[in-house]
C-alpha cells in the first residue's frame, strides 16, 4: 500500500510512470522525494505543479547533505528559486558550505533569488548572439549549431529561465530565417577525411592511414549490414566473383535454403592451442556483428584438428573472451563432432580418384618447388588400403599423409588432408590416430553447417581455390569465402610461440600480463569490452591489413571509462599533511560525486580529518615559475572539501628530506580563489599499486632491421612499476576484481586479481589523457 502510495505521489510531481516505478527501486532516492514533496505540500497548502516537481525531483537526486533539505525545499515552495540554474547553484553552495549556520543573505545572492529577468532582456540578449554570429547563421541556416546562440545568452543572463531563451532563439531565428526549406530538413553531410577504395567493399568513410584512425562516420554495425557491403545473399552463392559452379550447385543451394530459410550464418573458427589477442577482436567483431546486423546467427566453432597442442584451458578462456565482448554464439560447435563424416569424405575422395596416400616426409614437402610426389598416381585401391591402415595405427607419425589432388593460388601442390598423430585427442581420446588438416576440414565443416559468408582474414584467400575445389569435389554445398585485413598493433607481439618466450624469460607474469595485447591480458589491466568493440569499429572493415597504434585504443578506453568508472582519490607519492586550525572537533563527513559532470549518478562518503595526506608532488618549497600548487605564500584548495590550506611549517627529516606539512585552512569562499586544487585523502586503505608502459621501446620489436637482437632485446626496462604503499580513500574497500575507478588527477584504474581482503592491487589501465610523448 506504502508503495501505492508513493507511486501516486511521484507521478503527481510530474514523472512518468516508469520514471517514478524506477525511483522506488532506489530506496535513498524515493525516501528522500518522498520527504520533499511532503514539506512542499504542508508549505503549499495544495498540490504541486509539474515545474516544482521537476526541481524537487532534482533536489532529491543530487543533494548529498539532508540536512539541508528542508531548508532548500522551502525555497522550491515558495517559488523563491524557481529554476533548473538556480537549483544547480543552491546545491553547489550548500555542498561548499557543510558547516552550520548558512548565511542566508549570501545564499540568496549566490542563488539569484529574487532576480528579475524581464523578457525584453531575453530579447536583447538573444538579438545580440546572433548577431555575433549572423554571417554563418546565413549560410548555414538550420544546420548551424543554435547552442551557440542559447549558450551566449544564457552566460549574459545567469539567471534567465532557459526555456524562456530557447523559445526566444527560435522565434527570432524564424524571423530572420523564414520557414525550414527542403533542403534545410536534409541530413548535414559528415565531412570525411578519407575514404575507402573500391576494392574494400565498404560504404563507411573512415579508413585507416599510418596507423591512425580517421573519424568514424558509421557504426559497426551499419558498416556490417547487407547493404553497406557487396557479399551475396544467402542462396546467390553463385554470384560471387570467383565462385566455381557444378551441374549440381543450383540443386544444392536450393537444398541450403531449404534448411537456413535465408538466414545469414557465420562462424569464428579459432584454434584452441593459444589466448585471443586484440586482433581475433576484430574477428570477433566482424563474425558476430555480420550475423547480428543482418538478423543471422553465428557459431563459435574450435578447429581442434591438432591434439598435440590443444589445452583445455584455451577452450574456457576463449568462450569467456567471446561471452565478455558481448557475444553469443548460437551453438559452440567442434571440428571434432564432424571427425566421423570427414573420413567417410576422405575415402570418397580416394574413391572419385581425387586423393592418395603419401610417403613423402615432411621436410620433403616444405618450399616453394617441392618435387611432385612420385606416389601421385597410385592405384585408387591401393590408396583405400593404405588409408585404412593409416586410420588402424600401422603408420609411425611422418611415415604417410593423405593429399588431395589439387595445385592452390600459391602455387602450393597437393595439399595434405590427413596426417598421423598419436597424441590422445581431449574430446575423442585414443579413438583417433590420424587427424584432418585445416585445409581439409575448414571447408567441409562450414558445408556441414551451411555457413553463408565463411569470413576469414586475408592470409587465407591463397586457400580459396582449395576451398571451393575441395566442396565441388565431394558435391556438397559451398559456402563463399571473403577475406578482409588483419588487425595488428604497434609496440605489440601476438604470436604464441614468442608469448610464450616472453613467458620463459621472466619479461611478463603469463598470458593475462597486462602489458600483452592478449585479451585476458586488456581484461586484467582494466579495459572495457565496450572500448575493444568501439575500436574494432574505428578501424573499420577494410580488406587492407591495418597496423594501429595503441594510443588509439587507449583513447576508445578513455571515451568508455569517462562514463562509467566512479570517481575516488589516491595517493601514490604520500606526505602527510597536518590541519592545525581543523574547524571540527571530530573528522567531517565528506559527499564526493561518483561523476562530478552527472551528481544524478549518486556519491560516495570519505572522511576529511586533520591529518591529511597529499602527492609529494603537489608541494614545493622553492616553486618554478608557473607552478601552481602548495608553496609558501600559495593556498592550495583540497578537492570536494570546500576548503583552502595554507603553508605554516615544514617539518624535516635529520637528512633535511621534507617528512610533513603543518598548514592552517579556511573556508574556500572566505578569501581569494586559490590557483588550484589537489587530491588528497585522509584515514586511506594502504594498497599496492601497478602503473604499466610499453612492453617494448620499438614500434615493430619483430623487425630485424629495427631491432637487429630480436625483440627480447628491446623490451622496456621501465614497462612496470609497483607503488607498494599507495593511500586510497575507504570508499573503494568493498571494490572486486575488475570493478574500475577514476582516481582523480592520475587516471584510471582496475581491481587486480590479485587482490585479497586487506590488500587491494589495483592495474593503471590509462592515464587520464595522452601521454604527448607517445607517438
Amino acid at each position: 500500500m506504502a508503495a501505492i502510495d508513493s507511486l501516486s505521489l511521484f507521478t503527481g510531481l510530474g514523472l512518468s510512470e516508469q520514471k517514478a516505478r524506477e525511483t522506488l527501486k532506489n530506496t535513498a532516492l524515493s525516501a528522500q522525494l518522498r520527504e520533499a514533496a511532503t514539506q512542499a505540500q504542508q508549505t503549499l497548502g495544495c498540490t504541486i505543479d509539474k515545474a516544482t516537481g521537476t526541481l524537487l525531483y532534482g533536489l532529491a537526486s543530487r543533494l548529498r547533505d539532508p540536512r539541508r533539505l528542508s531548508f532548500l525545499v522551502s525555497y522550491i515552495a515558495n517559488r523563491k528559486i524557481h529554476t533548473e540554474t538556480q537549483l544547480s547553484a543552491a546545491l553547489e553552495y550548500v555542498r561548499s558550505h557543510p558547516l552550520d549556520p548558512i548565511n542566508t543573505t549570501d545564499f540568496e545572492q549566490e542563488c539569484g533569488v529574487g532576480v528579475i529577468v524581464t523578457p525584453e532582456q531575453i530579447e536583447e540578449a538573444v538579438e545580440a548572439a546572433i548577431n555575433h554570429h549572423r554571417p554563418k547563421l546565413l549560410v548555414e541556416r538550420y544546420h548551424f549549431n543554435m547552442g551557440l546562440l542559447m549558450g551566449e545568452a544564457r552566460a549574459a543572463l545567469k539567471w534567465a529561465d532557459g526555456k524562456m531563451i530557447k523559445h526566444e532563439v527560435d522565434m527570432q531565428v524564424l524571423h530572420l530565417l523564414g520557414p525550414k526549406t527542403e533542403s534545410d530538413l536534409e541530413k548535414k553531410p559528415k565531412v570525411a577525411k578519407a575514404r575507402l577504395e573500391e576494392k574494400d567493399r565498404v560504404t563507411a568513410k573512415d579508413v585507416v592511414e599510418n596507423g591512425e584512425a580517421v573519424v568514424q562516420t558509421l557504426s559497426l554495425m551499419e558498416q556490417l549490414r547487407g547493404e553497406a557491403l557487396k557479399f551475396h545473399k544467402p542462396g546467390e552463392n553463385y554470384k560471387t566473383p570467383g565462385y566455381v559452379t557444378t551441374p549440381h550447385t543450383m540443386d544444392l543451394l536450393r537444398q541450403h535454403l531449404e534448411i537456413t530459410g535465408g538466414q545469414v550464418r557465420t562462424r569464428f573458427p579459432p584454434e584452441p592451442n593459444g589466448i585471443l589477442h586484440v586482433g581475433h577482436a576484430k574477428a570477433i567483431n566482424f563474425n558476430f556483428g555480420y550475423a547480428k546486423a543482418n538478423n543471422g546467427i553465428c557459431f563459435l566453432r574450435f578447429d581442434d584438428t591438432n591434439p598435440e597442442k590443444e589445452e583445455a584451458k584455451f577452450f574456457t578462456a576463449i568462450c569467456d573472451m567471446v561471452a565478455w565482448l558481448g557475444y553469443t554464439p548460437c551453438k559452440v560447435t567442434y571440428a571434432s563432432d564432424y571427425f566421423d563424416q570427414l573420413y567417410a569424405w576422405a575415402v570418397e575422395l580416394i574413391h572419385r580418384g581425387l586423393a592418395y596416400v603419401c610417403h613423402q616426409r615432411g621436410e620433403e614437402l616444405k618450399g616453394h618447388n617441392p618435387l611432385p610426389s612420385p606416389w601421385r598416381d597410385r592405384p585408387i585401391e591401393e590408396s583405400l588400403l593404405l588409408f585404412e591402415a593409416m586410420h588402424k595405427g600401422k603408420f609411425a607419425e611422418g611415415e604417410a599423409t593423405l593429399r588431395m589432388k589439387l595445385v592452390m593460388e600459391d602455387g602450393k601442390m597437393d595439399p595434405v588432408a590427413y596426417r598421423v598423430k598419436y597424441t590422445p585427442h581431449h574430446r575423442t581420446g585414443d579413438t583417433w590416430c590420424i587427424y584432418p588438416t585445416y585445409d581439409y576440414t575448414h571447408c567441409l565443416c562450414d558445408s556441414i553447417e551451411h555457413i553463408t559468408h565463411s569470413l576469414c582474414t586475408k592470409e587465407f584467400q591463397a586457400r580459396r581455390s582449395s576451398y571451393f575445389w575441395l566442396c565441388n569435389a565431394l558435391d556438397v554445398y559451398c559456402p563463399v569465402q571473403w577475406e578482409y585485413g588483419r588487425l595488428n598493433l604497434h609496440y605489440a607481439v601476438v604470436s604464441k610461440r614468442k608469448i610464450l618466450q616472453l613467458v620463459a624469460a621472466g619479461a611478463v607474469r603469463d598470458w593475462d600480463d597486462p602489458r600483452l595485447f592478449t585479451l585476458t591480458a586488456l581484461r586484467r589491466r582494466g579495459f572495457p569490452p565496450e572500448a575493444i568493440n568501439n575500436f574494432c569499429a574505428r578501424v573499420g572493415v577494410t580488406v587492407a591489413q591495418t597496423t594501429m597504434e595503441p594510443h588509439l585504443l587507449e583513447a576508445c578506453v578513455r571515451d568508455v571509462l569517462n562514463d562509467t568508472a566512479p570517481r575516488a582519490m589516491a595517493v601514490l607519492d604520500s606526505l602527510r599533511v597536518v590541519i592545525t586550525n581543523f574547524p571540527a572537533a571530530k573528522p567531517l563527513d565528506i559527499q564526493v560525486p561518483n561523476f562530478p559532470a552527472d551528481e544524478t549518478k549518486g556519491f560516495h562518503q570519505v572522511p576529511f580529518g586533520p591529518t591529511i595526506f597529499i602527492e609529494r608532488t603537489d608541494f614545493k618549497e622553492e616553486p618554478e615559475p608557473g607552478y601552481k600548487r602548495l608553496a609558501w605564500g600559495q593556498p592550495v584548495g583540497l578537492r570536494h572539501t570546500g576548503y583552502v590550506i595554507e603553508l605554516q611549517h615544514v617539518v624535516k627529516g635529520p637528512s633535511g628530506c621534507v617528512e610533513s606539512l603543518e598548514v592552517t585552512c579556511r573556508q574556500a569562499d572566505a578569501g581569494e580563489k586559490p590557483k588550484a586544487f589537489i587530491h588528497w585523502v585522509s584515514q586511506p586503505l594502504t594498497c599496492e599499486i601497478r602503473l604499466y608502459d610499453r612492453l617494448f621501446q620499438h614500434k615493430n620489436p619483430e623487425d630485424p632491421a629495427e631491432v637487429p637482437g630480436g625483440f627480447l632485446s628491446d623490451l622496456n626496462p621501465a614497462s612496470l612499476q609497483v607503488v607498494e604503499a599507495a593511500l586510497v580513500d575507504c570508499s573503494v574497500a568493498l571494490a572486486k576484481p575488475f570493478d574500475k575507478f577514476q582516481f582523480e588527477r592520475l587516471g584510471y584504474f582496475s581491481v587486480d586479481p590479485d587482490s585479497h581482503q586487506g590488500q587491494l592491487v589495483f592495474n593503471r589501465t590509462v592515464t587520464l589523457k595522452e601521454d604527448p610523448g607517445k607517438v
